[in-house]
């Protein structure tokens, strides 16, 4: 079990850099970032400067790939203070969905795709998004997706039509799931093809959420290809590799959506505090309320928790071990804690909460998605149960650790 005492050694005084740019150049900018119009792009494209400059750019990926990054343990360690705030991930150039797109790039790529899709990515020059989810189908059981992709001479032709695709406005190119071989083992039955945003035959429309428009990175798409052709050598890794490469680049990313949410629990658990001290109710403080402090109590433990779960799910990914289980662990239990925690942080708040006087309203919002993207919790539960039981049945009882 990875502790907080052996990660310090290793990465306390980066961590303590991305902390610090966050604090000086981040949150005072927050709001104005958040506005998404043509002032916060010009902002947005100053503090991304800075972030390079200060050589935090792109933490997620190795230096061969263009990118600062140390491994995944550092990384999960680091995003916890880039979570803090929900735009930061974007000013450091490590945003989901960019950032597991950009890794599978890096690992399954050809040279000459890592040179067309993955430099510009880097660079900061290009978004991306990934295109897998399905209207008709459930996404939490991605085999019978209907996407398809011919092979017509030198060229895929896909037909189909997805949604929840995160990003796409404004996006370079997606990387689409679809159907190369029907009649195959439902886990051979998709690859994965690199499309431009601009090819003929794409259709992008974004959709709201939570009532929230959004704009450019920050939606959530439906996108329909007709008839759409791109090359043969736009294919990702193998023929029949979808699913594989898929659950490849999920996995770690779930990883990266956890030690976020980290973050942002430990922002609320830092805003329930601070309001607990200074309000007054029925002659005391908050702070004084059992209740409150109940509150407090439970959230720090919480917290504690979902990030040693998440060291040791990152330890077991650097080490080239098979941390499904715990992936899958920690993913529904810290969706549930950063409801929780956030919830809290509202209720001590009262209205105030609710209103964008508060960074707790958008954070509110965010956190119910945890729940459902990247897996909806009951599979990982299930997923958990599974495997757990077939490791039991099999005389051999599953260890932690």
């Amino acid at each position: 079990m990875v502790t907080n005492a052996s990660l310090a050694g290793e990465h306390d005084e980066l961590r303590g850099r991305y902390r610090a740019f966050v604090d000086e150049h981040v949150a005072p900018n927050e709001v104005a970032l958040a506005r998404e119009d043509a002032a916060a792009e010009a902002l947005l494209e100053e503090l991304r400067g800075r972030a390079r400059a200060a050589g935090l750019w792109a933490p997620h990926l190795p230096p061969e790939a263009g990118g600062s990054g140390l491994g995944f343990l550092a990384y999960a360690a680091l995003n916890e203070e880039i979570g803090r705030i929900f735009v930061a991930q974007l000013v450091f150039n490590c945003q989901a969905p960019d950032a597991g797109n950009g890794e599978i790039l890096h690992l399954y790529g050809t040279e000459e795709q890592k040179r067309r899709f993955l430099a510009p990515l880097v660079a900061g020059e290009a978004r991306s998004f990934f295109s897998m989810t399905e209207p008709e189908v459930s996404g939490a059981d991605p085999i019978g997706l209907r996407t398809t992709a011919v092979l017509e001479g030198d060229e895929w032709v896909i037909d189909g039509r997805k949604w929840f695709s995160t990003s796409a406005e404004g996006a370079a190119f997606g990387i689409v799931m679809a159907v190369t071989d029907p009649d195959s083992d439902p886990r051979r039955r998709m690859s994965q093809i690199l499309v431009p945003a601009a090819a003929p035959g794409v259709e992008i429309e974004a959709v709201p959420v939570l009532g929230h428009r959004g704009r450019g990175w920050s939606t959530h798409c439906e996108v329909r290809y007709h008839q759409v052709r791109v090359p043969a050598e736009n294919l990702l890794g193998e023929r029949g590799a979808g699913f594989a490469i898929a659950q490849a680049r999920l996995g770690p990313g779930r990883i990266h959506h956890v030690m976020r949410w980290v973050g942002q629990m430990q922002r609320a658990l830092e805003l329930l505090c601070e309001r607990a001290l200074e309000r007054e109710a029925f002659g005391s403080k908050l702070a004084d309320k059992q209740t409150v402090q109940v509150w407090i109590a439970d959230s720090a433990a919480e917290i504690h928790a979902c990030r040693l779960m998440t060291y040791d799910a990152a330890r077991k990914i650097d080490a080239g071990e098979d941390a499904r289980v715990e992936i899958s662990l920690v993913k529904y239990y810290a969706a549930d804690a950063l409801s929780k925690v956030i919830d809290r942080a509202v209720q001590v708040h009262g209205a105030l909460g609710l209103t964008d006087r508060s960074p707790l309203a958008q954070m509110y919002s965010l956190a119910r998605g945890a729940h459902i993207y990247d897996g909806p919790d009951e599979v990982h539960r299930m997923v958990v149960s599974r495997r757990i039981l077939r490791s039991f049945a099999a005389g051999e009882p599953y260890r932690f650790g």
